[in-house]
């Protein structure tokens, strides 16, 4: 477990902290955004093992995150059905940040401003480990599922088309 630089903290790593949970972070230069495949290929990491942090809203109002393998596509149907919903729409990008607390790119699962219903696609259970944002564009954290859900409840589910 790595206690984090000054500079390096986020709300997703501050949160690590305090619960003394086991993770790594990885730290690293990027220009923009780049898609969670390239962070894979950045990292040298199998992109199955990335996991992308996706913020919707179903329609009866209520937020949800969902994770899913980086090379993948949420299907909006399945997602729904692992919520109870009938339907759910990805949230904006703009609607993001005062929503979570984070930017697009850089949404992590850990330290949002309100907890959210999460579902992790059903394929982390294949890992030991998962990587997914730490909380900033250019910031990772690997960690077990079973540990992030000390943090954060989920549940599994089929979630990718």
């Amino acid at each position: 477990m790595a206690k984090h630089a000054k500079e390096a903290k986020t709300n997703a790593l501050r949160e690590l902290d305090a619960a003394g949970i086991p993770h790594e972070f990885r730290l690293f230069e990027c220009e923009g955004a780049p898609s969670g495949v390239e962070v894979a290929a950045m990292l040298g990491l199998d992109p199955d093992r990335v996991f992308k942090t996706l913020v919707t809203v179903g329609r009866s109002g209520e937020h949800y995150v969902f994770m899913i393998p980086v090379a993948a596509e949420l299907d909006l149907k399945k997602a729904a059905a692992a919520v109870g919903e009938k339907a759910v729409a990805m949230v904006k990008s703009k609607e993001l940040l005062p929503l979570t607390g984070y930017v697009h790119g850089g949404c992590s699962p850990i330290g949002q401003k309100k907890l959210l219903v999460t579902r992790i696609d059903e394929t982390a259970q294949l890992f030991d480990d998962i990587t997914f944002s730490g909380g900033r564009i250019g910031c990772q954290i690997t960690m077990a599922p079973d540990d992030l859900g000390r943090l954060v409840p989920f549940a599994y589910a089929d979630l990718t088309a």
